[in-house]
């Protein structure tokens, strides 16, 4: 017989919502932004991760990405957010993406999740990111150097 263990909340904040911030929006992006609203004096570790637009994809030069969000993109963002917070000990959660035309090396999204400790910190950071990339209605119009382009996460 197999048994399974909830996660361990005792280092959980007690009451209170650890998800301080979940948006998508059109608008740059702020490190500082997403960093504050994980700040929690309880928490041993805080793992940021920043999503660039980089200038390649599949070996082909890529110039800029048009990202469009479905209009209930945020409230998905929301629901992957708890989620996690329901499956680590999450202190604080804070995740953001943004929309529109980006060119290469802007900020594309960000993710942050403290925890009591850095493990912690790092599986729900990795999670949530992998959870916002494949369930949240975000798609990806790339355009390539050669004029061609094409989306990516589409249906």
């Amino acid at each position: 017989m197999t048994m399974t263990h909830a996660p361990d909340t005792s280092d959980a904040p007690p009451g209170g919502d650890p998800i301080r911030l979940v948006d998508v929006r059109d608008s740059p992006l702020s490190l500082d932004e997403v960093y504050a609203a994980v700040g929690d004096d309880a928490a041993g570790g805080t793992a940021l991760f920043v999503g660039t637009v980089r200038d390649h994809d599949g070996g082909r030069p890529v110039t800029l990405l048009d990202y469009t969000a479905h209009p209930g993109a945020g409230a998905e963002l929301r629901r992957v957010a708890e989620k996690v917070a329901a499956d680590f000990p999450v202190r604080a959660l804070a995740a953001v993406h943004r929309t529109g035309r980006l060119a290469v090396g802007e900020i594309a999204v960000v993710a942050a999740v403290s925890c009591a400790h850095r493990a912690e910190a790092f599986a729900a950071c990795e999670r949530l990111v992998e959870d916002l990339k494949h369930e949240v209605p975000v798609w990806k119009h790339q355009i390539f150097a050669d004029g061609d382009e094409e989306w990516v996460g589409a249906c």
